[in-house]
């Protein structure tokens, strides 16, 4: 028997890829258990608030991973052009890895279930507050001066999702490079 807290893990793991490829309303909590092998019992023993509670706590889960993910591929960046082709390769490969199944974690819940769920709103509301405030980070330290670097942030974080939707309907990921040159071309200007 596994301990309680592989268990809730291998669920929320679960979860995640779930919602990630099917979206939150095509995805069962049969289906999740069936998936992590974890007993009935287990889903409401761990999440006793049921699918919505799961839901935003895989989105919160998954949002950190991609996140920590996406600074560590602008660490590595030295420069604004090459970090923004960094955080767009990290997308479409994502998306040329699962054959196109799987698109961003929190848009695919958000679009479905943030209206309709505050609890799940607000975990996806938490994830892109962190993406947002790790891109502007990285704008201040390319040269985007301080009252440009968080509007700048939003600008090239709701690109980047608009380029996955549209790289994910159209299985290919040129329209990500293509929009992460033309962000790159809107930070160069505002750092001269």
């Amino acid at each position: 028997m596994a301990p309680r807290g592989e268990t809730r893990e291998r669920v929320l793991r679960t979860a995640a890829e779930l919602f990630q490829r099917q979206g939150y309303h095509g995805t069962g909590l049969n289906q999740v258990l069936a998936e992590s092998r974890a007993p009935k019992g287990s889903l409401y023993f761990h999440f006793p608030e049921g699918k919505e509670q799961l839901a935003s706590e895989s989105v919160a889960l998954s949002g950190h991973e991609v996140g920590d993910a996406l600074a560590q591929a602008v660490i590595a960046a030295g420069d604004a052009r090459s970090g923004l082709a960094a955080m767009g390769e990290y997308f479409a490969r994502g998306l040329r890895e699962s054959d196109f199944a799987k698109g961003c974690p929190v848009a695919t819940v958000a679009l479905e279930s943030a209206a309709e769920s505050e609890p799940i709103r607000a975990a996806c509301d938490t994830v892109y507050g962190e993406w947002r405030a790790g891109i502007a980070a990285a704008l201040r330290g390319w040269g985007v001066p301080d009252d440009r670097a968080e509007p700048l942030a939003a600008t090239v974080l709701s690109s980047l999702q608009g380029a996955i939707m549209l790289a994910r309907v159209q299985k290919d990921t040129a329209v990500i490079g293509t929009v992460t040159a033309h962000l790159a071309d809107l930070v160069e200007s505002t750092t001269r």
